[in-house]
């Protein structure tokens, strides 16, 4: 990935960006495409275009920083979904968009090239027990729950059912992802959404 610095001003507004927003971004950026141990706060500081004191004044450490990098992701990742689904999705198609905010992404990386999920491969990074771990965790069970919640309500009488298909859909949303970040592109995502799409029918 290029040396690129973040703009510090807003686009249009001329309007300096606050320092904690730019050095998110640049860690962002930077933590995706190059990994977390990898990057140093000297990277981002000086990306962000910001001294160290600042970084420091807004992350109480680069480990604060790794917790909000990954809140962050999540909730823009929440976000585009919500976005493609509306208020009130219809089940099937609520399960599908799941796989295609996965592919916009893939298509349409935020953070550069796309290399895969970022916060499996940030915590890949880290060891067993690391507390990024439990919190990505936490974050991949919330997009099952989500999964599971559309299945069940497109099979409401059939709970056991709806528990065994939403189980194989989030994994096999997971599998195609970290496939599609090898082969950097979404077709492992595009291959999967049609599985899961068959398995809905199906069920």
């Amino acid at each position: 990935m290029s040396g690129r610095r973040e703009p510090a001003e807003s686009a249009g507004t001329g309007r300096r960006r606050p320092a904690r927003e730019r050095i998110l971004g640049a860690a962002a950026r930077r933590f995706y495409q190059e990994g977390v141990t990898a990057t140093g706060i000297d990277t981002i500081t000086a990306e962000a275009g910001v001294a160290k004191m600042s970084l420091y004044n807004n992350f109480s450490s680069k480990a604060d920083l790794v917790r909000a990098y990954l809140d962050d992701r999540h909730a823009d990742w929440l976000g585009r979904y919500r976005e493609r689904v509306g208020p009130e999705p219809d089940p099937r198609d609520g399960v599908l968009a799941v796989f295609d905010t996965y592919i916009d992404g893939a298509d349409a990386p935020p953070t550069g090239d796309f290399r895969g999920c970022g916060l499996l491969n940030a915590a890949a990074e880290m060891p067993a027990g690391h507390e990024g771990r439990a919190q990505v965790r936490g974050q991949k069970e919330e997009v099952e729950r989500m999964i599971a919640e559309h299945v069940t309500a497109l099979l409401p009488r059939r709970p056991d059912a709806a528990r065994v298909t939403a189980r194989q859909i989030a994994f096999l949303l997971e599998g195609a992802m970290v496939r599609a970040g090898l082969e950097g592109d979404s077709r492992c995502l595009r291959d999967a959404r049609a599985m899961a799409e068959r398995l809905l029918d199906r069920a």
